[in-house]
């Protein structure tokens, strides 16, 4: 785990720290790279053995709607429900890093960035390179990967296809996954061209995945189709960098597989457009200014939520300004102009002043705001009711933090807190109510502490580990939540890292505690062993301990699970 400041392409304006897992380390997880974010402040809610299987997010005490998934900073967050927002159509081979980014405003990336955001950034083809992965675990369970990339003169490409499943840790809870992808790039006179094609099919059961201790044996069927394609143009003092992104989702859901309520089966697909062009240039003594231009479409086609399409349209402007008194100087404003919904306004201001060669103060001020999702407005199953009448979400974010970064030693404390209004969840106003429904709840204030610290010990052990504490008040106006306060109050994580002679044994634990619940502590660890410069053997251990949790209360999770593998890489 790495925390350095955030760079954007966008002047890098929002000067906070990013928790960060670079690519080398994302091979320590075995199946979906998303795992590798259960050892950050991340609140990673997973219902499967494999965290790509589904699995939602939260930071900062937000709902699994609350975040902003990115790809390459392009907004790729399904329109359909936030829980599809895991199918991400790229293996680790295809991955240069993973961002999580706390508090982060809309005004950058658009909306949804309640709680923050995570940026996957693809690697692009450098130079020849093969990967092969092989691996075999408890309950059946097994896994392929493949990558092969080469870079001739201007032009690189890489192919990477992977294949896991299980026959589950309980019943139901079987899966299959294919993903496949295709990266290429040319280089042109004072830029790039780039693009990369994912995609993803997944079938996988999902007993009570969203109808927790109902006792529904749900199935589901996904497919995830992604293009994102653009130039980047870097030309003196100007950066132009047109580009175009499009998901396209297929999601069947089968609340109940057995015979008798095999009626509630529901086909979905939705499809996101944007097209977008970005313009920066270096203006002097103001300092880097960007300016943003964006057009998006989201299309819907569903046999339970029925057909509609909505559009979007947002400018943006940024600024980054560096003093010589030591003060960073970094904002943005932003209007969305959304089918259905006022016109909405959003921006930031951070501030980071360098004390000395290695301290630091930041403070951020930023806006954030999104709109319903398409299950929140029109669902409708025997426990489940959408709201057509809802409003899209606000929310203002506050922060200031200390860091100290020196070599092999690097630490921080933030503190922050969020202003909520017309936050959307799904209640029931008395017990006996029979569905739950979609409500705006009046607004809730979420205040916490973020503290990390990564240092090297000696020159072959390390320590990263990080603290979190997150304190939500809802003005709920006497509802039940459906999914209760499904949120960390506490969450520490810690990472030893011990590179041996012949290899490397890491060990990660995590303590997590959710408001009316008890705590659980989790202790994983994987130990690789090197045959030989082009290979090495790994076994895997996850909840060595064998507690008994869940992520989510009513849909318990795996006890102890042990993989082991063969990795190739030349």
């Amino acid at each position: 785990m790495d925390l350095e400041p955030i760079v954007v392409s966008k002047a890098g304006v929002h000067l906070l720290n990013s928790y960060t897992v670079e690519g080398e380390k994302l091979q320590d997880f075995s199946g979906s790279p998303l795992e590798a974010l259960s050892v950050l402040p991340l609140d990673l809610q997973s219902r499967s053995l494999k965290g790509g299987i589904q699995s939602d997010f939260s930071l900062r005490g937000s709902n699994y709607q609350g975040v902003l998934l990115l790809v390459n900073g392009q907004r790729i967050n399904d329109p359909q429900t936030g829980h599809h927002n895991s199918d991400i159509p790229f293996t680790s081979a295809d991955i240069e890093r993973i961002e999580v980014i706390p508090s982060i405003g809309s005004s950058l990336f658009g909306p949804d960035a309640i709680g923050g955001a995570i940026n996957i950034i693809l690697r692009e083809p450098e130079k020849r390179r093969l990967v092969a992965e092989f691996s075999v675990g408890q309950f059946q369970s097994g896994a392929a990967l493949f990558s092969v990339e080469d870079k001739q003169g201007k032009a690189g490409l890489r192919f990477s296809f992977e294949r896991q499943e299980s026959e589950g840790f309980r019943y139901d809870t079987d899966f299959k996954e294919s993903t496949a992808s295709l990266s290429s790039s040319y280089d042109i006179p004072d830029g790039k061209f780039f693009a990369n094609l994912g995609y993803q099919d997944k079938e996988f059961g999902a007993y009570d995945f969203y109808t927790p201790a109902s006792g529904y044996p749900s199935k589901e069927w996904t497919q995830t189709y992604l293009i994102d394609t653009g130039v980047n143009l870097d030309k003196g003092d100007w950066v132009i960098k047109p580009s175009f992104l499009w998901r396209r989702h297929f999601d069947k859901f089968m609340l109940d597989k057995t015979e008798a309520r095999t009626r509630y089966l529901n086909h979905h697909r939705t499809d996101l457009l944007t097209p977008s062009v970005y313009f920066q240039k270096q203006l002097g003594d103001l300092g880097k200014t960007g300016l943003g231009l964006e057009y998006g479409q989201e299309r819907l086609d569903s046999s339970n939520l029925g057909k509609d399409v909505r559009s979007h349209k947002s400018v943006f402007i940024d600024n980054a300004k560096e003093l010589d008194c030591g003060l960073d100087i970094g904002s943005s404003f932003r209007v969305d102009d959304y089918d259905g919904f006022r016109e909405a306004l959003s921006g930031s201001l951070s501030l980071r002043y360098r004390l000395r060669q290695y301290n630091s103060l930041h403070l951020s001020v930023s806006k954030s705001l999104r709109v319903p999702s398409f299950t929140e407005l029109y669902y409708n199953d025997p426990t489940t009711l959408g709201n057509p009448g809802i409003s899209s979400e606000n929310a203002l974010n506050y922060q200031v933090g200390y860091d100290y970064k020196r070599k092999g030693l690097a630490g921080g404390l933030a503190f922050f807190l969020r202003q909520e209004e017309d936050m959307i969840d799904w209640v029931k106003q008395q017990p006996g109510q029979a569905k739950w429904q979609a409500e705006n709840i009046t607004e809730a204030e979420v205040k916490g502490i973020e503290s990390y610290l990564k240092t090297d010990l000696t020159q072959r052990l390390s320590l990263s580990a990080n603290y979190s504490y997150v304190d939500k008040r809802v003005n709920d106006r006497g509802y039940l939540y459906k999914y209760g306060e499904n949120y960390f109050r506490h969450l520490i994580n810690t990472v030893l890292t011990v590179k041996l002679p012949f290899g490397t044994q890491t060990v990660s634990a995590a303590y997590k505690k959710r408001p009316q619940r008890d705590g659980w502590f989790l202790l994983n660890t994987r130990f690789s062993y090197r045959l030989n410069k082009n290979s090495h053997l790994f076994l895997e251990i996850s909840n060595l301990l064998n507690v008994e949790y869940q992520e989510i209360a009513g849909i318990p999770q795996p006890g102890r699970w042990i993989e082991t593998g063969l990795r190739f890489e030349w």
